[in-house]
């Protein structure tokens, strides 16, 4: 057999390549229910142990298969997942889905009706006699292993799209700023989740970001997917052992019972420092009133899409790891003796344990993984953290003119993240329980910049 001339090769190579970047992309769908037991710890110890199941919890979301390694993107109705349980999360979808550990984002929507995760503490905990305290162990293990058996059955149902859809719609009196400031530029008012403070409430918004965006998947003029992103806390209200989705996941729901013929799914933007607050005063009646109001800007996003066709070869996929600075505030021998202390109340003993598994982490200079999905014209930006929504803001500025989403509440470890000039202005978030450095604006920033410049 005579050996094929190099300039033939080369001709060949040149005329394949067009065939694999027309290969069509493809997305498949899961959802596993993700409820905890009747006892369980909710809210990281924070709130009291499920009494009653007001609605279910879900983890849901989407594998997308373009050119290279599959990519998972999940959204789960958590308070947070983060450190071990972080890895955890993601290890087990990689496998399920054939692919590499780099190539899978998990986010929490945040309910505080709702479980955490977080293997590490648990660990520290459980040397001290109080293994469970903070979250439901083996159900954690159970809902990682229901995840991932969905990601795996989405892997065998994969189907081609020919189109994404982008869209902004405007969500009117849900989300507002937490942090008031007084003439001095200090934190003088707190307007959290549910407020009844009169002045506060009648505080203009400040800095949040008003509009929820959506990306869609279609299969020509047939729609398979709808995935929102919409920065605020999720709270109406919570705190009595009703586990519960929250106004987010009713919105979610909303949308579900208008579209049945789409998959729905849900991701929380970097609310960090914004709430239902100035709009919600708490009662249970708010609950559903703030739900329709986000599914109505849901809903105009969707009527507001633009559909671009799409391929496989016009997916990309980038990861920049950081090291977060640690806050100045905890230190590993006060740490201890929270933790040690066997008369101390057991959320402290919790928070304690948290505190020094991130602290330890950042110490080693452990990376956090962030990524950013691009998809022809749009981006997803995946962040760590109860991130302050000027990270938000900001990352639209690095592509104006492009259609920017962000999903904040990845790995939860480092808790709250402001933006340097917060945290001389005080507040419960940057004050009290924030783990990171003034110094991780400029971090968070150049690892942004990287990503989407």
């Amino acid at each position: 057999m005579k050996a094929i001339p190099a300039s033939l090769v080369c001709l060949i190579s040149l005329f394949a390549f067009p065939v694999h970047a027309a290969e069509p992309l493809k997305i498949g769908v899961f959802k596993a229910d993700v409820t905890p037991p009747l006892g369980a710890p909710l809210c990281d110890a924070l709130c009291p142990p499920a009494k009653e199941i007001v609605d279910p919890l879900s983890a849901r979301g989407v594998v997308i298969q373009g050119s290279d390694a599959p990519i998972v993107l999940c959204a789960v109705d958590w308070v947070g997942i983060g450190n071990g349980g972080h890895d955890a999360w993601r290890a087990a979808l990689a496998k399920a889905a054939g692919t590499s550990v780099d190539r899978v984002a998990v986010h929490c929507l945040h309910q505080h009706d709702a479980p955490g995760c977080d293997f590490e503490a648990e660990a520290l905990l459980a040397q001290r006699g109080l293994s469970g305290a903070e979250f439901h162990v083996a159900f954690a293990h159970q809902a990682i292993e229901r995840t991932s058996a969905a990601v795996r059955e989405a892997l065998g149902a994969l189907q081609p799209v020919t189109h994404v859809g982008l869209g902004v719609g405007r969500v009117e009196q849900v989300a507002s700023n937490r942090r008031i400031l007084g003439a001095d530029g200090k934190v003088q008012l707190g307007r959290m989740s549910s407020c009844r403070n009169e002045a506060a409430r009648a505080a203009p918004e400040g800095v949040i970001d008003p509009d929820c965006r959506l990306l869609s998947f279609w299969r020509d003029d047939r729609p398979v997917v709808s995935i929102t992103y919409y920065a605020t806390h999720p709270q109406s209200y919570y705190g009595a052992g009703g586990v519960s989705a929250d106004f987010v996941g009713m919105a979610r729901r909303l949308r579900e019972e208008e579209m049945p013929e789409v998959f729905h799914v849900h991701f929380n933007g970097a609310g960090g420092n914004v709430a239902a607050g100035k709009y919600n005063d708490g009662s249970r009646p708010m609950r559903p009133i703030l739900a329709e109001r986000l599914a109505a800007g849901m809903k105009a996003a969707w009527d507001n899409t633009k559909k671009v066709p799409i391929m496989a070869g016009d997916l990309r996929w980038r990861t920049a790891g950081v090291v977060l600075p640690a806050s100045p505030t905890l230190e590993e021998a006060k740490l201890l003796e929270i933790l040690d202390n066997a008369t101390g109340e057991v959320r402290d003993r919790v928070r304690a344990a948290r505190d020094l598994t991130w602290l330890r982490r950042a110490e080693a200079k452990h990376q956090l993984e962030l990524a950013c999905l691009q998809l022809g014209p749009a981006y997803v930006v995946h962040m760590p953290g109860e991130l302050f929504v000027e990270y938000q803001l900001a990352a639209k500025t690095l592509r104006p003119d492009s259609l920017v989403c962000m999903a904040a509440y990845g790995d939860y470890g480092p808790g709250y993240i402001g933006t340097a000039v917060a945290y001389p202005q005080g507040g419960y978030e940057t004050s009290r329980v924030s783990r990171v450095a003034p110094e991780v604006e400029q971090v968070l920033m150049g690892a942004l910049n990287n990503l989407l410049k």
